[in-house]
């Protein structure tokens, strides 16, 4: 007598693979909304412990730092890594910050490329693609709030009136000052006024999230939070248009200067730190007029984000 075979039939392992694929792809879905969600808390941790070191920077100096010294001299985000558990890094970078005079060496200078190809943990955001554009030095996702114009705090911008903001982008003159950087002058309050919020990383040669230069240091809220428009680059080169992963761009001209919106890879809108040390999602709908409200100093808005 012949012994019958025990097994799996073709037929019968191919429903079970077909099985498996559909389980899969019910669980994928699930599986990253639970890492995007992790993500995005991760990210307003960063935040909040960047408004912890703006607060610590405001008690020690009396003043919130510079958002960029110059082009190139430094920018808010190295002033505040002492406040970040993160003074060996601060000591690597050549910068003299506390006379309000940079005179110290340029980002891309020999002696700080060991601190500017540094990739700070706690500013970057884990749901963003890394970029290191410009001689190895990183990149990362956020930015000082530099008001409701351009990145230059143009007086007036088509139609749009400055209305003052906590970062101001100090001139590279030795002995140039800019004084309204105290809590007290932020007339529209702490709690309605922001101090940094997410930007994406550029791709390849994009200098978007460049946060060692002085341009790329801060947003602005010209543009809403993650909108169609593109931001704005002096050059070409620097400003690599890929609309598809929200990050439209394109070259600066005299009625659309330099200018960053507040962007992120999270779902319907970005983070935000506010000025008493509170983080907030902002959704990317918000009404044009109360997102620009929201990043004046001196506006006196009456309304609040949502």
């Amino acid at each position: 007598m012949s012994r019958a075979r025990v097994g799996f039939t073709l037929v019968e392992l191919l429903v079970v693979i077909a099985i498996i694929g559909v389980l899969v792809a019910l669980l994928l879905p699930a599986v990253q909304a639970a890492r995007e969600a992790a993500n995005r808390a991760s990210c307003g941790n960063n935040l909040k412990q960047l408004g912890i070191a703006f607060h610590n920077y405001h008690d020690t100096y009396k003043a919130l730092p510079f958002g960029a010294y110059g082009c190139c001299w430094g920018t808010w985000q190295i002033s505040v890594q002492p406040f970040m558990e993160n003074t060996p890094l601060y000591d690597q970078y050549d910068v003299s910050d506390k006379d309000d005079t940079p005179v110290g060496a340029r980002y891309g200078s020999a002696k700080n490329l060991a601190a500017t190809r540094t990739r700070i943990a706690t500013l970057t955001c884990p749901s963003d693609t890394e970029n290191a554009p410009l001689s190895n030095i990183t990149s990362h996702n956020y930015a000082a709030n530099f008001g409701n114009t351009g990145y230059a705090q143009q007086r007036t911008l088509n139609g749009v009136t400055f209305g003052g903001a906590p970062f101001s982008y100090q001139d590279a003159t030795p002995g140039a000052r800019i004084t309204n950087r105290k809590f007290a002058s932020i007339m529209d309050g702490l709690s309605n006024t922001m101090l940094a919020a997410e930007v994406l990383q550029g791709r390849d040669s994009d200098l978007r999230g460049f946060t060692w230069w002085g341009d790329a240091s801060g947003f602005t809220s010209y543009l809403a939070p993650n909108s169609p428009l593109p931001d704005r680059i002096y050059s070409a080169t620097y400003c690599v248009n890929k609309p598809e992963l929200n990050l439209p761009c394109a070259v600066s001209s005299g009625t659309d200067p330099t200018m960053f919106a507040s962007r992120s890879r999270h779902p319907g809108g970005v983070q935000v730190l506010m000025g008493d040390g509170s983080g907030r999602f902002v959704g990317e709908t918000v009404n044009l007029n109360v997102w620009r409200g929201a990043s004046t100093s001196q506006g006196s808005e009456a309304t609040q984000l949502p």
